[in-house]
């Protein structure tokens, strides 16, 4: 038995058949789409590498069973930057030094855009290292990554005010 689904990914729609029901998100956008920024970490929603937004919100996308989301808009972080131009959260992460290897990176992004955007981060640093706390980083850079948040947020409100 096959099941089709449509998904706007990144913003180009996309229709998929999926053979079996089980096919998470993650595994969707990373083995069929190659999409390969969306990092597979824990494999069990705790470390926050597969962040992804759906329909703008951030989810866990180890976690979520692609056919579930069947004609939801997903963005990934190859979707972020606009061409050669980054998103404020990745100018930020660049500028505050919000991260060393690498790997966590991109969750870490798209869980700062969805914190954003969820109005959720503000000034408040503390507010910020909470909605962030579901995104691990091995390497410790999390002084860096809060700092850049809350650059972007200050960025992307003067953005919207101007």
């Amino acid at each position: 038995m096959t099941f089709s689904i449509g998904l706007t990914i990144n913003h180009q729609h996309h229709a998929i058949t999926l053979d079996d029901p089980r096919v998470t998100l993650l595994d969707l956008v990373r083995e069929r789409l190659h999409l390969t920024g969306t990092k597979k970490g824990c494999d069990r929603g705790q470390c926050g590498a597969c962040t992804m937004l759906v329909d703008g919100r951030r989810i866990n996308s180890c976690l979520a069973l692609a056919l579930s989301h069947d004609g939801a808009e997903v963005m990934t972080i190859e979707g972020v930057a606009n061409g050669a131009e980054l998103h404020p959260v990745q100018q930020a992460f660049i500028a505050h030094d919000g991260f060393q290897c690498g790997f966590c990176t991109p969750g870490q992004i798209m869980s700062a855009i969805g914190l954003i955007g969820e109005a959720q981060a503000g000034d408040d640093r503390e507010r910020v290292r909470e909605g962030m706390s579901g995104n691990l980083c091995r390497c410790g850079a999390y002084k860096g990554i809060t700092e850049a948040v809350c650059a972007a947020q200050r960025a992307m409100a003067e953005e919207t005010a101007a």
